[in-house]
């Protein structure tokens, strides 16, 4: 069997796989012909899984087969430039490559401080942990990650 015979094969079976996925999409109800002319050019772009195991998808599996992707418009490089300064300003830039510690973290006084991020207080933190005792919502179990209420149920109300 050559390749191109196996090819056809394999997005013939796509198609036929495929056409019920992109039909059931509930959120936007199309139209059948929105869904053969969106079939058609996945098919044509080799936009359709070819390997179900791997998800790889044709035009990944041959690409010399299929037109290549447009390219994404990157930054200008004013915009690049603006980044850098603002990394620079903020101490945003990496400067101990063996622990990956930005410059702001090894020398906190020489940059602007971070907003604070007002936390909960102690009433608020001690009334969540008497609920999670109350509903069993504590890991029992490190190993398993289960909550107590889920090892005993029957000493918990159910919560939704």
């Amino acid at each position: 069997m050559n390749r191109t015979y196996f090819s056809a094969i394999a997005l013939a079976a796509a198609a036929f796989t495929s056409g019920h996925a992109l039909a059931a999409d509930a959120s936007a109800p199309k139209t059948r012909e929105q869904v053969k002319a969106e079939l058609a050019e996945a098919i044509r772009t080799g936009d359709i899984v070819v390997n179900s195991e791997t998800g790889q998808k044709a035009n990944e599996a041959f690409p010399g087969l299929y037109p290549a992707k447009a390219a994404v418009q990157g930054k200008t490089r004013e915009q690049v430039k603006a980044e850098l300064a603002e990394a620079i300003r903020t101490g945003n830039i990496v400067v101990n490559n063996e622990t990956g510690q930005k410059a702001n973290e090894v020398f906190p006084g020489l940059y602007p401080a971070k907003a604070a991020v007002q936390g909960k207080t102690r009433e608020q933190v001690k009334a969540e942990l008497a609920e999670a005792i109350r509903t069993g919502n504590i890991v029992a179990d490190n190993e398993s990650g289960l909550k107590l209420n889920q090892l005993y149920p029957q000493r918990y109300g159910r919560t939704l």
